[in-house]
């Protein structure tokens, strides 16, 4: 399994949020928590990427077939 980590400037660049919102849904279980390297931090990327996947899913709870209908209906 290729997993790789990523530091916070990535993760930010990623979701759109700053360091304290990141951490803030971090302590209230609504972000993947980071894994300590020493001194540092990382998230594991397939992680962050899931949850932009999800945030993505909860935004729009029509199906992709009812969004192609209104687009195609214009």
């Amino acid at each position: 399994m290729n997993q790789r980590l990523i530091r916070l400037p990535q993760v930010k660049f990623m979701v759109g949020l700053g360091r304290s919102s990141i951490y803030d849904k971090i302590k209230k279980g609504d972000f993947p928590k980071q894994i300590k390297l020493g001194r540092s931090s990382g998230w594991v990327e397939a992680e962050i990427q899931t949850w932009i996947s999800e945030q993505i899913e909860a935004s729009r709870p029509e199906s992709p077939r009812s969004f192609e209908y209104h687009r195609a209906s214009r």
